[in-house]
């Protein structure tokens, strides 16, 4: 190999793609709605791990759409993300 094949590209030292949730699951549903609120908010995933106590793999899995957090989650996540209710982590039906 040269020495231009060994060389990483710019293009191979990023992160693939984020895969999209399926919206046709609740858990996609949730995975969008909760993306968009840590958005809206100016947040990264790290950040909003620091501010709600919750472990940030959990908050990858959340918005991948793979799971969909425990119930006693909910108030952490909600506060993390300055919501005064608990209703608008939910995604709208």
């Amino acid at each position: 190999m040269t020495k231009t094949q060994n060389a990483i590209s710019p293009e191979n030292a990023m992160s693939p793609a984020r895969k999209q949730p399926d919206t046709e699951t609740y858990a996609g549903r949730f995975a969008v709605h909760i993306r968009e609120l840590r958005l809206k908010k100016g947040l990264s995933v790290e950040e909003l791990a620091e501010k709600s106590g919750i472990p940030a793999p959990s908050l990858y899995q959340w918005e991948a759409g793979n799971y969909t957090p425990p119930v006693e989650r909910l108030l952490n996540l909600s506060k993390g993300l300055g919501l005064k209710s608990v209703q608008k982590v939910l995604p709208h039906e």
